[in-house]
């Protein structure tokens, strides 16, 4: 295409305008239209040195078309979650935080107009309102994670999250309970929720663990539960088995034979009918939820007078420290907990069984040394 008689550029057009500025013109090498500087020059030297940069760009393999990052934010981040496998509850909780958090900010404007100091901005903003730090943690990775895509769709060139250290937080300890204060809080909790707590504490299984277990699911022989799903409950109530999030959440665990007693009690007057039925359910006979339980653990806590920063995951915190106390390694310790491993090939391996018989052997010699300690000073009341 000609810019003068006789002449003709190596890449793109310029031309001047009416109003005497100068206009650059390229054929976009992605779409194969022509497209238009995004702006005019005050002279075409100006305009010259703007083609040479986009050829460059071009040449590097670095360019993109200067409208790519109008797509707007909002209905971009709807289209990322709607394509993103992902279990109910964590899409219900992502779409959550975008919707509260990210697009009252990003939403209405352009993937383009998300900067650094907007992200910054946008961040010390949220933690200056109020919200909790786990929140805000959870908010960057989403919106990091929606804008590395638009990298990869060549909408812009980098992220814009750049923030070191906005993607994790410092958890703060956890408290650990003992084994005595454990009976405790088993000995003050309704009758139907006891064996709940112990099973919490010394197979550090999950409150969704716990709440999916069946009657099958239970080997009061070898002392070992066999863990094969996790119950989820949205934010509509609706209850949902899923299968764990790796591998190794499916996994064998090994308890103490001394809680086999209260396991066989539990069965004959609190657990649901045939092999299917549910180990543990609501104070009616129906599935057993955090909102039907949080007042019984708040009030058996109170009662044993254990801390009121206690929660009921922390007999999970205090069941992995007591294994650890009695030997169990990391690896170990990722097994129960059920945890996948960096190797792919310890991913569907577990522990041999003598081992986590050893570590539920030591576990119940704790038990029995808090409980005689416990009955030769004041003897708890029966929680059967």
């Amino acid at each position: 295409m000609a810019n003068r008689k006789g002449r003709r550029r190596r890449f793109g057009t310029v031309r001047q305008l009416a109003s005497g500025r100068w206009q650059a013109r390229y054929r976009d090498p992605l779409s194969g239209e022509v497209k238009s500087a995004p702006h005019t020059f005050d002279t075409k030297t100006d305009a010259d040195v703007w083609l040479t940069t986009i050829e460059a760009e071009i040449i590097r393999g670095t360019y993109q078309a200067p409208d790519a990052g109008k797509v707007s934010f909002g209905p971009y981040a709807d289209d990322w979650l709607r394509h993103r496998k992902l279990e109910d509850r964590t899409r219900e909780r992502s779409e959550s935080v975008v919707r509260v958090h990210i697009k009252p900010t990003f939403g209405a404007g352009s993937i383009a107009a998300i900067t650094t100091p907007r992200v910054r901005a946008w961040r010390t903003g949220l933690l200056d309102a109020g919200v909790g730090e786990p929140t805000v943690v959870k908010a960057y990775q989403l919106l990091r994670a929606i804008l590395n895509t638009a990298v990869d769709d060549e909408l812009i060139r980098r992220n814009p999250c750049r923030i070191k250290g906005a993607d994790r937080y410092d958890v703060p300890e956890r408290p650990i309970l003992t084994v005595a204060q454990v009976y405790a809080v088993a000995d003050a909790i309704q009758p139907r929720y006891r064996v709940l707590v112990l099973l919490a504490a010394f197979t550090t299984l999950r409150f969704g663990e716990l709440a999916s277990l069946r009657r099958r699911d239970l080997d009061l022989t070898r002392s070992v539960v066999l863990v094969r799903r996790a119950q989820s409950e949205l934010q509509n109530g609706r209850l949902a088995d899923k299968a764990p999030k790796s591998a190794a959440g499916v996994r064998p665990i090994a308890f103490p034979a001394e809680l086999v007693p209260e396991l066989d009690h539990h069965l004959e007057h609190f657990a649901g009918a045939g092999q299917d039925g549910h180990l543990f359910q609501g104070p009616r006979g129906g599935l057993l939820r955090r909102s039907n339980f949080r007042d019984d653990w708040t009030t058996a806590r109170t009662k044993a007078g254990v801390s009121g920063n206690v929660h009921f995951h922390d007999l999970r915190h205090t069941g992995n420290t007591l294994a650890s106390s009695v030997g169990a390694s990391t690896r170990e310790l990722m097994t129960r907990m059920g945890h996948s491993t960096t190797r792919a090939a310890l991913i569907y391996q577990h522990m041999t069984s003598d081992r986590d018989q050893h570590i539920a052997g030591k576990l119940g010699e704790m038990i029995r040394r808090a409980r005689q300690d416990q009955e030769g000073s004041d003897p708890p009341p029966s929680g059967t």
